[in-house]
């Protein structure tokens, strides 16, 4: 049974891992958080490959706060192939990096991200931005179905 309130955060930095978990106690966000710490430990997690083998492909987050500069798959990489899997073609994504590249923002929009947030270098700042993180793609947002085992691949 999928976990409708789990977020997916694709995130390499320790620092910003504990950051935005941190921000997110601090603001009552008490929501399990999975965390892949590159792209390719997202994607492993995101098919059911690697350690994931035999995941329940219907065990979907709410949504995945994807950061850009990952080692070994890009984080714009990883939003392609998701958006190019009809398993997740309709996924929450919001990118939650500290690029401020207009290059990385329009790419982003161009595969298919729901939102990009630029990630505040000030914790109270921060704090204010993963509580409206919360807020709108846990509480407000009304997710896309999940996908039961028949319709999966």
């Amino acid at each position: 049974m999928s976990d409708r309130n789990k977020i997916l955060l694709i995130e390499d930095r320790v620092e910003d891992v504990k950051l935005t978990i941190r921000a997110f106690n601090k603001c009552n966000i008490a929501n399990t958080v999975e965390v892949a710490r590159d792209g390719k430990e997202a994607l492993d997690y995101l098919f059911g490959r690697g350690a994931h083998e035999g995941r329940d492909l219907t065990d979907r987050p709410t949504v995945v706060l994807l950061d850009l500069k990952l080692p070994k798959v890009g984080g714009l990489e990883v939003l392609r192939q998701m958006r190019a899997s009809e398993l997740y073609r309709l996924q929450p994504v919001v990118i939650l990096t500290s690029s401020r590249e207009e290059e990385d923002i329009i790419r982003g929009y161009e595969l298919g991200v729901n939102g990009y947030v630029q990630k505040p270098v000030d914790f109270d700042q921060f704090v204010t931005a993963a509580q409206h993180l919360g807020m709108y793609w846990l509480l407000l947002n009304e997710p896309p179905p999940v996908p039961t085992k028949t319709d999966l691949p």
